[in-house]
């Protein structure tokens, strides 16, 4: 089994203009603040279903998430840190929350992980199959993991932050995001080995 790979980044300074200027207007215009909703809602949802396991609580929490962001843009600054990790920053505060008030065990379909989805997108339906053990083992060696690197992983793999925009959700400098990334993938690695899957390494 290969571990996935990151997520392409862009370095389209162009498009990062264009979202700087959304912003920008959305902070006192609220079809602007609609257009970024639209660019961004699908992405919170997926993140915050992962963390909690169920549709009614994402939907819930999402939509929380935005309210918190239509509340709070007014004070955001462009040159602080990126708009997208500024976003899931909030969207992850809220759902640490959650699981403190809910304290319940998170209960996710194979399915519906959008990290194991990344590494069947281009197998062949009866590889699949053929594999379904191993991709439950990573499920659940990724799950055994802490929440700040389960986090970790989903924004590099699913999101394709760079280490420093990382960083900015977490609290971490970006030399300690990369530290963390390392020690989680030999983690990863060593746990799988343990469950008897064999995990190459790109």
């Amino acid at each position: 089994m290969q571990m996935p790979g990151p997520a392409s980044q862009s370095n389209d300074h162009h498009g990062l203009s264009r979202e700087h200027e959304l912003v920008e207007r959305a902070k006192h215009d609220r079809q602007a603040f609609g257009e970024l909703y639209e660019r961004y809602v699908d992405r919170v949802y997926q993140y915050v279903y992962y963390r909690v396991g169920n549709r009614q609580d994402a939907e819930d929490l999402t939509a929380r998430v935005f309210f918190r962001v239509l509340d709070a843009l007014p004070r955001y600054r462009c040159g602080r840190a990126p708009f997208e990790a500024w976003l899931f920053k909030i969207a992850r505060n809220l759902v640490s929350n959650w699981h403190r008030d809910q304290k319940q065990r998170r209960l996710i379909s194979l399915d519906d992980m959008p990290l194991l989805q990344r590494l069947v997108d281009h197998e062949p339906p009866d590889r699949i199959a053929e594999r379904r053990d191993e991709y439950e083992q990573l499920y659940q060696a990724i799950r055994a993991l802490a929440e700040e690197r389960q986090t970790l992983l989903y924004l590099k793999f699913i999101e394709g932050m760079s280490n420093a925009e990382i960083g900015e959700v977490l609290g971490k400098s970006e030399g300690a995001v990369k530290a963390l990334y390392n020690r989680t993938l030999h983690t990863l690695r060593r746990e799988l080995r343990k469950r008897g899957v064999h995990v190459g390494r790109r």
